[in-house]
């Protein structure tokens, strides 16, 4: 008889119903020890002084640490998440940094950034994160510090970041003196994973989930329906049980990477049948699967030519 059962992938994906991840209803600050205590505290000696904090929150694993550590220092009460909203954002991660903001205890401040109306924003260069951020730095500055009383606002990049030249947002930050505590305590990224699984956090390992204009190759204008595109077939990439996907979009041809151990489920009969319906759906002519699987920062590295990109 054939088995119903799922693929061992089919639940390793945050964005599937039930993961173990959000058993844990709370996070465990307590939990902490040996150098994972220390950098702790040392997040906490930075934010010495703030009275009331605004972070710049994702949900993923470094802004979410950054929110759960804020927390610790200053009191639940002291510190908002701010998320910055906009076609961008896909829908699933705007769930999820609710789901993780709740856990850490926090309230969820939205803040609709608009960058997708800045013709340099849309020309999407090397400069396009930068605008990005500059948008959610200046909205929050404009519209939110004085209604939250905020004292500062803090990032989350981490020390390995702070060594890269493919991430422009960071001068946005220095633009608008936003906080950043855990490179300046010099928290590298397995630190700050490891932080993140001491404290229980349910992000601890999830991939990287650059914004949705990354899939869009350099040069190439970004457009609230490329974005929609996308996000709409990543979201059926999900649902059919993988862990994790990018969409690139070419035109007229939506192309799926995935994690190399999963290729083989993507040609599996119904699956792929599943894939290209979706796409077809969400208006790509043609659906391709990229026998690659995800590099990270692929049209990053054609551009830039350094390191691990920043965009996806």
């Amino acid at each position: 008889m054939t088995s119903t059962r799922p693929a061992p992938s089919a639940a390793a994906s945050l964005f599937s119903p039930g993961h173990p991840g959000f058993e844990v209803t709370a996070m465990t600050p307590q939990a902490l020890s040996g150098e994972a205590l220390e950098l702790a505290d040392a997040v906490s000696t930075q934010l010495q002084g703030v009275g009331r904090l605004g972070v710049a929150y994702s949900g993923g694993v470094d802004s979410a640490t950054l929110l759960a550590l804020a927390v610790r220092a200053l009191g639940t009460e002291d510190v908002v998440a701010l998320l910055g909203v906009s076609p961008s954002l896909a829908r699933r991660e705007r769930r999820l940094a609710h789901q993780v903001a709740a856990v850490i205890g926090v309230e969820v401040v939205e803040v609709h950034t608009h960058e997708g109306e800045n013709p340099d924003y849309q020309k999407n260069d090397g400069s396009r994160c930068f605008h990005c951020k500059d948008e959610l730095f200046t909205r929050i500055g404009d519209d939110v510090v004085g209604d939250q009383g905020l004292d500062a606002v803090a990032y989350g990049e981490n020390a390995d970041d702070a060594t890269r030249h493919d991430r422009p947002g960071a001068g946005a930050a220095t633009r608008h003196r936003v906080l950043r505590p855990l490179s300046v305590v010099g928290m590298t990224k397995p630190q700050v994973r490891a932080v993140a699984r001491a404290m229980s956090l349910p992000v601890a390992d999830k991939p990287a989930a650059p914004c949705l204009a990354s899939r869009v190759p350099f040069g190439q204008q970004v457009t609230p329906e490329k974005l929609r595109q996308i996000d709409d077939l990543e979201d059926a990439v999900y649902q059919q049980g993988f862990s994790d996907c990018r969409v690139r979009h070419h035109g007229t041809v939506g192309r799926i990477e995935l994690p190399t151990d999963e290729l083989a489920r993507a040609m599996e009969p119904g699956i792929r049948a599943a894939l290209v319906a979706a796409g077809k759906d969400t208006g790509f002519q043609h659906v391709t699967i990229d026998l690659d699987g995800i590099r990270s920062g692929l049209f990053s590295l054609q551009v830039i030519g350094t390191g691990a990109g920043a965009h996806g």
